[in-house]
Order: C-alpha cells, then structure tokens, then sequence
C-alpha cells in the first residue's frame, strides 16, 4: 500500500463530505490549492506538521486521514 494514495484518498473523502473545495481548504492551511491537488493525487509526500494542519482544515483527527477502511469503500480508489 502506497500511505500517500490512502492520504490522498481520504483527504479527498472528508473534503467531499464537508462540501470544501480545494481552495476552500488550501485557504484554511495557508498552502497553495495545488499542494491539496498533489496530496489528494498521492503525488506529496506531507510532513506531520502539515499532516496536522490537513486535519485542523477538514475538522477530523490526523489518525482519520490515515484510515485503511477507505480501501474496503467501492466508491473511492486507493492503490493497495
């Protein structure tokens, strides 16, 4: 399993169900909305620092974004 495609999915999934875009929560994080692109794609590799901020942005705890359940969900594509 890739940790930075089931990051990436999972940002995804929460930023979906709080109805933000990606701007939306770039802006909260005070980064770029190209870096939420690049986390949501598994293409950044994110600090625990950011890992932090990530979840402030999208009101869950930092463990949640590293949830391997998203793998079982049929409607959210992570590489195992």
């Amino acid at each position: 399993m890739d940790i930075r495609k089931l990051l990436g999915a999972n940002v995804r999934r929460y930023r979906d169900a709080a109805d933000l875009s990606q701007e939306a929560v770039a802006e909260r994080m005070g980064v770029d909305r190209a870096y939420v692109s690049a986390v949501e794609r598994g293409a950044q590799n994110v600090t625990l620092l950011l890992l932090w901020e990530i979840s402030q942005a999208l009101r869950v705890r930092p463990a949640d974004l590293l949830d391997e359940s998203i793998l079982s969900k049929p409607d959210v594509s992570a590489d195992p």
